[in-house]
């Protein structure tokens, strides 16, 4: 992030929205906007935003998976007969 450049008031986004989307596109970093000097917003071009939700996607996956193996080796795990005999008998669904 550049901070003289990545941070600006909403004033300066609202007066030049055009170049400072084009700014977001060709730099793939978001900006923060502020507002009475605080930060109030992130924006962020479309196509690195999809970027920053495919990442974290992947680490939930990833975090999901590390969670089931270790579930795995400390022996927190059902046979998935055992899972689905239970659903059954739960909701009367015959065999």
């Amino acid at each position: 992030m550049d901070i003289t450049k990545d941070i600006q008031p909403m004033t300066t986004f609202r007066n030049h929205s055009a170049e400072i989307m084009q700014h977001l596109k060709t730099t793939k970093r978001p900006m923060i906007l502020t507002v009475n000097g605080k930060a109030a917003a992130v924006v962020q071009d479309a196509e690195a935003y999809q970027h920053l939700l495919d990442l974290a996607a992947a680490a939930s996956a990833a975090e999901g998976i590390r969670q089931g193996l270790e579930d795995l080796r400390n022996g927190r795990t059902r046979p998935a007969r055992a899972v689905f005999d239970d659903i059954r008998a739960e909701h009367d669904i015959p065999r």
